[in-house]
């Protein structure tokens, strides 16, 4: 990745603390879920320890499930272990203020073992080696997310004590596009918007969705691990911001049995001039390497749904006619595919339909840039594109279940080839932990059909 000012240099860090005005320092990195990870210090014991020696976090945090249970199968972390801890090492590109947060500043940590070596499974070690190996033909990727969610007019813990049953969304009605939709709720679009422009995001806009309640807001793209930083920050932000307004926001891909939460990726190829590589003469504007990559998503989605859709909830999302994919099919400005075209020239991408809000932005566009240069290293030729529906479409399905998924990615040699023996067992053993909880749970929709009529 090339040399960025960041958001906050360390410089004007400490005349902020000598000043007064930050107090508190948040470093943190991203877990398997993508959910920020790490401790608050004392501003002052952070610029005189921390800056310079980064701290340490016990190394179950990536070997834990959602709920933060010790669970077993990890390679890395177990009681035989003993649970010890890995460095925290702190990204100076990543600092900036939380203006949600009074006097805070926050910067994200790389993760390291004792003797200096990368904790290779951890999420933003495995995008950065991705994007090693892509530097190595001379490309840097460019990518922006596009993250849905739902807003209700309750907070958090009445959500919890009510079982997550009778909320009140923040819009009745279907409210796509819908500038009137938008302003019943534009003081918190209005703070998050700006308060993460204040965090060094590029606001682009904030409009409504199919879901009641559901909304989305737009950041500009930018290099694949500040894109990913920067959703970290927004997503975390958005739903502090959110409970200090006695609201509350989900991200999960399918709240209920109407519109799912979306993260749609847009992904374009960057050469050393920073011109965009994925612009040429061949048809539909594209070059070779654009086709090449294209083809390479298309040969290794089914093996990496994982990387896109971690959850079982997220497979919930798949339903034809519904905006989210359910064939292995592309198309130029065709949003029933996959993988859909859009752009002409310098803006020329592409886009993966297949993530929900609930996504690891991390493990998706490493999967993303390593499904590309699969289709590069092999020179894949791309197929026709689909003109049509391609819900009604004889195509391969996107997988349908958790359990399919990890399937396909436990047994698949593109992911091994590209990821290694180590982080294919890590997130495979993810995947095995949710899916026996899960498989454990007795439902309300269980006990609704069964308790009396069975």
């Amino acid at each position: 990745m090339a040399d960025r000012t960041p958001p906050l240099s360390v410089e004007e860090l400490h005349a902020l603390v000598a000043g007064g005005e930050i107090d508190t320092v948040v470093l943190a990195f991203p877990d398997m879920q993508g959910r920020l990870q790490g401790k608050r210090f004392a501003a002052r014991f952070f610029l005189d320890e921390v800056l310079e020696h980064g701290t340490e976090g016990c190394n179950y945090l990536l070997a834990v499930d959602t709920e933060m249970n010790t669970v077993d199968g990890y390679a890395m972390s177990s009681w035989d272990r003993g649970y010890g801890d890995f460095a925290m090492r702190p990204d100076l590109t990543t600092l900036r203020r939380v203006p949600w947060n009074e006097g805070t500043a926050m910067l994200h940590a790389d993760l390291a073992w004792s003797d200096g070596s990368p904790v290779v499974a951890a999420p933003r070690q495995i995008l950065r080696r991705q994007l090693e190996r892509l530097a190595e033909l001379g490309y840097t990727a460019q990518v922006g997310t596009e993250l849905e969610f739902i807003v209700f007019k309750d907070t958090y813990e009445q959500a919890w004590d009510s079982g997550y049953k009778g909320l009140t969304p923040a819009n009745q009605y279907n409210i796509d596009y819908s500038v009137l939709g938008t302003g019943r709720i534009e003081p918190l679009l209005r703070r998050i918007r700006n308060e993460m422009a204040g965090a060094g995001l590029t606001v682009e806009c904030a409009k409504g969705e199919c879901n009641p309640g559901q909304h989305e807001i737009a950041f500009r793209y930018d290099e694949a691990l500040v894109t990913c930083d920067q959703h970290s920050v927004y997503k975390t932000g958005a739903k502090e911001i959110a409970a200090q307004e006695g609201m509350s926001i989900t991200f999960m891909a399918k709240y209920n049995e109407r519109e799912g939460n979306s993260c749609h990726i847009h992904l374009s190829l960057a050469d050393a001039d920073g011109t965009n590589a994925m612009a040429g003469d061949l048809e539909g504007g594209m070059s070779e390497v654009m086709r090449h990559f294209l083809a390479g998503q298309l040969a290794a989605l089914r093996d990496f749904s994982l990387l896109y859709a971690p959850n079982i909830n997220s497979y919930k999302r798949f339903q034809p006619g519904s905006f989210a994919p359910t064939a292995v099919a592309w198309g130029q400005d065709n949003r029933t595919c996959a993988l859909r075209v859009v752009g002409h020239g310098r803006s020329l991408r592409f886009e993966n339909r297949l993530p929900g809000g609930d996504v690891n932005p991390y493990l998706a566009v490493a999967g993303l840039v390593a499904a590309g240069l699969h289709g590069i290293e092999q020179k894949l030729e791309l197929p026709e594109p689909c003109p049509g529906n391609a819900y009604a479409a004889d195509l391969d399905h996107v997988p349908t279940t958790l359990r399919e998924a990890a399937e396909l990615w436990e047994n698949s040699t593109v992911a091994q080839a590209a990821f290694g023996d180590e982080v294919v067992a890590h997130y495979r053993n993810m995947a095995r932990v949710e899916l026996d909880a899960y498989d454990a749970a007795v439902t309300d929709w269980e006990l609704r059909r069964s308790f009396e009529r069975l």
